[in-house]
């Protein structure tokens, strides 16, 4: 073991490349540091102060997400001063706004009014929609943090549901910063940024708008790495919970990219889409087509059997049927016209294999080189 690239983490020598991070050097040695701010492969902010960890010698906890990794760093990730710092802060965040999961429920005599006025704001008479899948939640219960230490602080901002994507819940921002870079910094997008100041402090797209208005393109990208409920997909808040689903794993359709999906299947429906992390080529990230264009699948008007029109109407048919069918009126065609009088329109909502085989099936069967590919939907 090389002694200059050397630090010890709970006791244990750990190795480290220069440029990186105590939070990166624990993690590839299963060292885990809760975060909340922290994405990856973006710049670190040390927002959250969750991941702040202690090193001899330092005059204050160090924020491990950004500190890089020095020779002689002696690291405690749980130290009692840790522990302190990270259930004071979780305490902070779960009093401000509406956090009404369960943590909250030792606050006996606000509990009731509290949440009513939650389901008020909220419009609905349940828990927050990301109960039992949220970030702040776990830590909560992992700390036994309650949200009783301080008072309660009021969100001077409505919720935003004026598109048909994504609903803006502030009252649940704890202003992590992770939408904000997920849509500079992995999108690209420059969609949303922070603010206003101080307690008045809020996620906005150009000008305040809202993002129907604003140049959002509705990736969602900010939705999936929302460690909290204040990006949640709009159709399916409130209307699924995690538990209840299944993921099932595919590719999207919608072009030859080859993007991977996770299905939430529930009752043989798919009720949600998310990106699959740390898989090429998309890495989690999918557009706006990819997560929320998938209420197709289970339509009642879906063809699901090929159909041949005789007399002015369709009747159903089998497939080897309408293959026959096509077959041979384009043989028909081809005899009596020429291949030329023949052309073939692909699509860009097909994988790059079917176009493949299109262009083979254009050139090699019909003798055209009337192919053509659409690059739009």
């Amino acid at each position: 073991m090389d002694a200059q690239n050397t630090i010890v983490i709970n006791g244990n020598d750990c190795q480290f490349s220069p440029g990186e991070t105590i939070l990166q050097v624990a993690e590839r040695n299963n060292v885990h540091i809760p975060t909340l701010c922290h994405l990856k492969n973006t710049t670190p902010t040390g927002q959250c102060r969750i991941c702040v960890v202690e090193v001899e010698g330092a005059r204050s906890l160090v924020a491990s997400c950004a500190a890089p990794a020095a020779k002689g760093m002696v690291v405690h990730t749980e130290s009692p001063k840790v522990i302190k710092a990270r259930k004071l802060v979780l305490q902070l965040m779960l009093s401000s706004g509406n956090h009404n999961c369960a943590v909250r429920v030792s606050d006996d005599k606000d509990w009731s009014q509290f949440q009513l006025d939650v389901n008020q704001y909220d419009k609905s008479e349940e828990l927050c929609p990301v109960w039992g899948d949220c970030e702040l939640q776990h830590l909560a219960y992992q700390y036994q943090v309650s949200a009783d230490r301080f008072p309660r602080s009021e969100v001077p901002y409505p919720v935003e549901d004026v598109n048909p994507f994504i609903v803006r819940d502030f009252s649940r921002c704890i202003k992590c910063g992770r939408c904000v870079q997920a849509c500079n910094e992995v999108q690209v997008n420059n969609a949303i940024s922070f603010g206003y100041r101080g307690t008045a402090t809020k996620i906005i797209a150009a000008e305040d708008r809202p993002l129907r208005t604003s140049d959002c393109v509705f990736c969602g990208e900010c939705v999936q790495v929302c460690p909290v409920g204040a990006l949640v997909e709009k159709d399916a808040r409130y209307q699924v919970r995690p538990w209840e689903t299944k993921k099932v794993r595919t590719t999207c359709s919608y072009c030859g990219v080859g993007c991977q999906l996770n299905l939430h299947v529930r009752d043989n429906k798919v009720v949600k889409v998310t990106g699959v992390e740390d898989v090429a080529p998309n890495y989690g990230s999918l557009c706006v087509k990819g997560r929320f264009g998938f209420d197709f699948i289970g339509s009642e008007e879906r063809l699901t059997t090929p159909l041949i029109k005789e007399n002015g109407e369709f009747r159903e048919a089998s497939w080897n049927e309408a293959l026959n069918l096509v077959a041979e009126k384009l043989g028909t065609i081809k005899k009596e016209h020429g291949a030329d009088s023949i052309g073939v329109l692909t699509s860009a909502r097909v994988t790059n294999e079917d176009n493949y085989i299109a262009n083979k099936f254009t050139r090699a069967v019909l003798k055209t080189n009337n192919i053509d590919h659409c690059a739009r939907l």
